[in-house]
């Protein structure tokens, strides 16, 4: 099964001379010196093409580095209650707050935090939207262009029946009432030209609106810090929209801010053969990489050899399927050896959790040009046991 996952890629960048050992096992390693360099490159591109850059906080939350995050983008996307207030408390800035459904004991505490706050259907834009509009908030609609870029099923948003955004096809005046910017999510890892292309197939269809509208979020999805990205052709596409059709473009990079910018560090606790060499490590995949079995992919590993002693890596969990992928080594594993997986510090961060007990990760921030390294947050027992009762 592992052998089929797509590799993910992976530039180790500065991590090739970070020594494993200096941080505890598992640990999630930042180094701020690369996340800078993503959000020059993303602030570049916000401010040649007039487009407003928020950081998705869904991708990325590592607060402390919120000050240099807010020294370039213009503020952060949220995906509900709590990260509206993470963002508004942290980053300051814009906070533009999507669902896909609004609870009635939160959406006042959001329209609190918000300044855009995005529906998902008609229906929830006609509760809230009104009470939204009072307090000053811009009141926007997620559309789905019904055109699928996506390569993973899974992940696109535009998959038949789909709940994310309401279709465009069904759209007209009375579901535009009360809105003041359009916005759609539908890409996933991609270049600019699958932008181009869904652009391309829904422009004509909302034409008839663009005229009333303030603005147009284009979501995230973007790899604009990839060195392969036509970041030129984004800045043009982006300046004749705004000119054409009168509206700031918004675009909220996630993966793009922390892309190759964290690895996650782990250790070998146990090597045994049953029909391969296996290998037990302190990562799991189930609770620190839960992407390696929903997406599926093969995470790309700091070093990994083109031949030698190849072992087939698995968490500490119960989990049958807790199984990261195969990998190669020049030597045999030694036990207490230490590996890194390669960009880990987005969407992997946010989604750990304590199944079976296994501890989190702790979470570290290097300089890999100073080589100052501090250890942000360590977990423990009690982080467990208060998620419980």
């Amino acid at each position: 099964m592992t052998q089929m996952m797509q590799t993910q890629a992976g530039d180790a960048g500065a991590f090739r001379q970070f020594d494993l050992m200096r941080v505890p096992s598992p640990c999630f390693v930042v180094d701020e010196v690369a996340i800078e360099a993503n959000l020059k490159a993303l602030a570049d591109v916000g401010e040649r093409s007039g487009a407003r850059m928020l950081s998705a906080l869904k991708a990325f939350s590592m607060f402390s580095l919120a000050p240099l995050v807010r020294t370039y983008l213009s503020g952060t996307c949220a995906s509900g209650l709590f990260e509206a207030r993470l963002g508004r408390e942290e980053y300051g800035g814009e906070v533009t707050t999507f669902s896909t459904g609004y609870k009635p004991s939160e959406i006042d505490e959001i329209i609190q935090l918000s300044d855009h706050l995005v529906f998902n259907s008609p229906a929830q834009k006609d509760r809230f939207g009104p009470r939204a509009a009072a307090a000053g908030v811009s009141v926007g609609l997620r559309i789905n262009p019904q055109h699928s870029e996506g390569e993973v099923p899974k992940y696109d948003p535009c998959q038949p029946c789909s709940r994310l955004g309401f279709p465009v096809t069904q759209l007209d005046a009375t579901t535009l009432e009360g809105v003041e910017g359009l916005h759609m999510h539908t890409l996933c890892e991609q270049g600019f030209e699958p932008l181009a292309r869904t652009w391309a197939a829904v422009e004509p269809l909302i034409a008839p609106y663009l005229g009333q509208l303030k603005w147009i979020n284009l979501g995230g999805g973007h790899h604009i810090t990839r060195d392969d990205y036509d970041r030129e052709a984004l800045i043009a596409f982006i300046r004749d929209l705004r000119t054409r059709h009168g509206v700031e473009v918004y675009l909220e990079p996630g993966e793009a801010v922390a892309l190759d910018a964290g690895i996650l560090v782990g250790e070998i606790l146990d090597t045994f053969h049953n029909t391969m060499p296996i290998a037990i490590t302190d990562i799991s995949a189930t609770c620190h990489m839960p992407d390696v079995i929903e997406a599926p992919y093969r995470p790309a590993l700091l070093d990994e050899a083109d031949a030698g002693h190849t072992y087939r890596l698995g968490g500490p969990s119960c989990l049958a399927g807790d199984i990261i992928g195969d990998y190669t080594w020049a030597a045999p594993l030694e036990i207490g050896q230490r590996f890194a997986f390669l960009d880990q510090a987005h969407y992997s961060m946010v989604k750990t959790n304590t199944f079976n007990g296994v501890p989190l990760p702790a979470i570290a921030l290097w300089n890999s040009r100073t080589d100052d390294l501090r250890i942000v947050r360590d977990f423990g027992y009690q982080d467990f046991k208060e998620r419980l009762s």
